[in-house]
């Protein structure tokens, strides 16, 4: 099979399609044949070499949708006997330095990392909910927010992880703002925040902030005194002040979880964008889009 992998860590042109064994499935896991999987900023820090894995072979992608086409040995507690060949699913393939991504004809993961794909949309689609909407409804169950009482401040409001958080957290009844670019103003809007927001913010604020662009310190001094930071990248939130609790979320496979999600996105509530699509052996062509910068949606892959 076709698999997307780099072999040492640089640009989009260390990007590369390989051919190699089809993966098989262990006890507790599924196969699943990928019908589509979307390309992420993650995806393009593994193939920088920012979280190691320097003299290995890595396999990009953690993203997808498809259809199972194998299923483990089954154990008595084990969620694989929840699947069968044929079923359509989503899931989130975690991990930085593993051998093979979802960025592949065939993708091995843990059963219990799986849901059912939505049915209101495209595998295209479908693709680009996993890590995004999971990131973000991980990150505001940190934030322990009261609905009707508290007010949420995200930044980068119009990106994938916090377009998904300012729809999520409006729809549970909290009170949010989005910062964003000026001309993201309505789209935002459209995703149920009651303000938005280009660059004024009044300090301390808020009693959360959620991170998603990245904005570090700057963004802690609008988290009122006692308040809640969280942020996107593990081990990169800005240090503690004025009893402000921080941290980062570390997003996490939950198939059940995000068997959630899926139901909010049939239902309406939560919508996938995808920007562009791209065939498998153009990967490398898609990180270099992602590197231009400016992409609203997902790129997604298709084999």
């Amino acid at each position: 099979m076709r698999a997307v992998v780099v072999n040492s860590f640089g640009g989009p042109e260390a990007v590369e399609v390989v051919e190699t064994e089809v993966p098989r499935p262990g006890a507790g896991q599924v196969r699943i044949k990928v019908a589509a999987a979307s390309v992420n900023p993650v995806d393009a820090g593994v193939r920088a070499g920012v979280f190691g894995g320097a003299g290995e072979r890595i396999g990009l992608g953690w993203d997808v949708a498809g259809t199972v086409d194998a299923v483990g040995a089954v154990g008595a507690v084990d969620a694989a006997g929840a699947w069968s060949v044929g079923d359509e699913v989503v899931a989130l393939h975690y991990g930085a330095v593993k051998p093979l991504g979802t960025h592949a004809e065939y993708v091995v993961v843990d059963a219990d990392a799986v849901a059912p794909a939505p049915t209101s949309v495209d595998a295209v689609h479908a693709a680009t909910l996993p890590l995004n909407a999971l990131t973000a409804a991980q990150a505001l169950d940190r934030l322990e927010l009261t609905p009707g009482r508290s007010s949420l401040l995200v930044t980068g409001a119009a990106g994938a992880v916090g377009g998904y958080a300012v729809r999520l957290a409006a729809h549970r009844g909290i009170a949010v703002t989005g910062l964003a670019r000026e001309g993201d103003e309505a789209f935002v809007r459209s995703l149920g925040a009651r303000h938005v927001t280009s660059g004024e913010v009044a300090d301390r604020d808020f009693d959360a902030v959620l991170d998603a662009a990245v904005l570090g310190e700057p963004a802690l001094a609008w988290v009122r005194d006692g308040g809640r930071y969280v942020g996107v990248i593990p081990h990169a939130e800005p240090a503690s002040v004025r009893g402000v609790a921080t941290g980062a979320v570390e997003v996490s496979a939950d198939g059940t979880r995000l068997a959630e999600l899926v139901r909010l996105l049939d239902e309406g509530v939560l919508a996938a964008r995808v920007a562009e699509t791209y065939a498998l052996e153009d990967a490398a062509k898609a990180h270099a889009r992602l590197a231009e910068g400016g992409v609203r949606g997902r790129l997604v892959l298709v084999p």
